[in-house]
This record gives C-alpha cells, structure tokens and sequence, in this order.
C-alpha cells in the first residue's frame, strides 16, 4: 500500500510524496519515492505504479535495475572517460568501504547521506569533498543508467550538511614565513647537507616553490623538455584547478631567481627536481617541526611567492602567467600585503641556492 508524505522542500515549497512498499518472498522489500507538487498527481503515479509492479516478473526486471551503491560506484569508474585524479578516485574507494554502500539504489535517503558524511572523522571541508565527489554519480545514475538514485534527496542532504556544519569550505590561510622562519629553515637544510652530501637539495626546492609559485607535486613533474629558457617559462602539466586536473598543462613565467635555481640543478634523468612529493612533505614537516614552527606548510612557499609579487608590484595579469591562476577571485586569497619592495633582494641564501 502507497503512503503520501507532505514535505517542505529546502526552498519552501510543498511536494506530496508517494512511497511505495512491497514485500514479498522474504526478500528485503523493494521501494520507490517519488515527488509532487500536487497530491492527486502522487496518488495517480502510486496507483499506476503499484500496478504494474504486480505484473508477473515486473518487481524482479525492476530489482534487476535497483543495483547498490558500491555496484554504481564501481560502473561509474569503468565508463568515466576522463582520467580521474588521485584524490578523488581515492574518495570512491572509501565509499565504496561504508556501509551505506550495500545499500541498493532505491533505499538510500537523504538521512543516509547524511549519516554517512557525519561517520567521516575528518574535517568538514573533507566532508564536503566526499559529498561532492558522490554527488556527479548520483547525478547522472538515473537519466544514464536508469538507476533509482534520487538527486533531491542528495539536494536535501547537502542543504542539511551546510546548515548544520557538518560540511564546510576550506578556511583561507594568511600564514607567510618569515625571513628570520626561512633562514634558519635554510641553515637547517645546509648543516644536513653538510653532514649527508647525498640528500635532496632541500633548500633549492624551498627557494624554488618562492620564486616559482609552483606547488609541491609541480615542482615533481617538471621536466628539462618542458623548460623553455629562451622564453624564462616552464610548462606546469596537470596543474591544479577547481574544474579539471588531469591534462591541464600551462606554460607558467619564471622570474630570473627561479630560472637561475633550475639552470643550477644537474641533468639527472628527465625531471628536474628527481624526488617524491611524499619526500619532500616528509623532510619539510620534519624539519618545520624540530625548529618549532608547526603551523608552517610547504603549501605557504606559494603563499609567499604569489604575495611577494604583488609587494614588488608586479601586475595581475604578470603574477598570474607566474602563478597559474585563471582569475583575479582563486587568486587574491595569496596575496597578503606586508610590504613595498623585494624583501628578498639582499638575500643571502639566493647565491646558495643558485650557485652563483
């Protein structure tokens, strides 16, 4: 028997929905949810429906359509046709893992979302990360693979995450180093390679994130083939942005101190920089963390860079072929003003790093 359930919508609106129950064979039951805007139109669609679910083999073709979620998941991934980044392809396999996962397509409720945006011991920037990722599949389960995955209850759960504070944005960091931060991270770095000549150029790769802008996995990817020194730029492949990664390459500007970093290194294999983004996170949280400057991330090394463009009054549009940014909005959250001039100009550590 079809229940109708008055429910205000998150924009005020009353809909009339139409649940449907069956049972049968000992099985799980099968159900179905639709919405209205009318409630003679929600009882006419239960009606119909309940109709012809009792046709012979009609409830087994449509629980043949009714897959779980890990099973949509997993379709989802085999017929993307783009290359899927790393984060989020790791974000399907941990849903994947949930128990809502083992839910078929027709149970899951916005509460279901919920409960399982709630589960995450992370923060609610993460949070919305995983809603946000499992939100494109619920997207375009049903107009793609007529799967009974319903979008206004993944609505209804990102509405109830926002306002409840379950999901969040990412704070914006204002956090720079210091010259007094960065020579002693520098001094650091040369006392190490005193001791272990072998190990990282630490401290041309700190430099190079300043002078560059470049983030910590560019600067692993960098190739000899992809510097152009006649023209001072360097191609950043996969580049970061909101939209696309994967095969967004962009020809970035070098300003000379980064040009002069790279024309130091040793042509060692294809890349310039021949070492791990996990080893340099690892050897940069070390050493922020013996010299007690915990709050202080490789991220910030671009923070810097972007903002000390602006303090020795480079343009927007020159900053940006520095830095990568496609707008002004991504790009002002890097530029926190402290002062007019280069404060880097008498540098001591720039002919450290440069060789000259």
């Amino acid at each position: 028997m079809a229940t109708i359930i008055l429910r205000k919508r998150a924009d005020g609106t009353i809909g009339y929905q139409a649940q449907i129950l069956i049972s049968r064979d000992g099985k799980k039951p099968h159900r179905e949810t639709k919405t209205f805007d009318r409630e003679q139109a929600a009882k006419t669609w239960a009606k119909r429906r309940e109709k012809a679910l009792k046709l012979p083999g009609a409830l087994e073709q449509v629980r043949a359509k009714d897959p779980k979620l890990a099973e949509v998941v997993d379709q989802y991934i085999r017929e993307y046709e783009r290359a899927m980044g790393r984060t989020k392809a790791q974000v399907l396999r941990a849903i994947k893992s949930m128990p809502m996962a083992e839910m078929r397509c027709s149970e899951i409720r916005s509460a279901d979302y919920v409960s399982m945006a709630q589960s995450l011991d992370v923060k609610p920037q993460t949070r919305a990360n995983y809603m946000s990722h499992l939100g494109s599949i619920v997207a375009i389960a049903r107009p793609m693979w007529s799967y009974p995955l319903d979008q206004q209850a993944m609505k209804d759960a990102f509405v109830v995450c926002n306002r409840m504070g379950i999901t969040g944005k990412s704070k914006a960091r204002d956090r720079r180093p210091t010259l007094a931060e960065l020579d002693k991270i520098m001094q650091h770095y040369g006392d190490r390679k005193a001791r272990r000549p072998a190990m990282m150029p630490m401290q041309k790769i700190v430099a190079f994130a300043i002078f560059s802008t470049r983030r910590q996995e560019e600067i692993c990817r960098i190739k000899w083939a992809d510097l152009d020194e006649a023209g001072a730029r360097i191609l950043v492949r996969d580049m970061k942005n909101p939209g696309e990664k994967i095969g967004n390459n962009v020809w970035c500007d070098l300003p000379p101190e980064a040009l002069a970093i790279i024309k130091s290194m040793p042509k060692v294999g294809d890349r310039i920089f021949p070492y791990s983004s996990g080893a340099i996170s690892a050897n940069f949280t070390r050493a922020t963390a013996f010299l007690d400057f915990p709050d202080l991330t490789f991220h910030d090394l671009r923070h810097e860079g972007v903002s000390r463009l602006f303090e020795v009054g480079v343009s927007i549009p020159r900053a940006a072929a520095v830095s990568g940014h496609r707008s002004w909005q991504s790009m002002k959250r890097y530029t926190h003003i402290r002062q007019t001039g280069d404060k880097f100009e008498d540098w001591k550590w720039l002919a450290t790093v440069t060789g000259s």
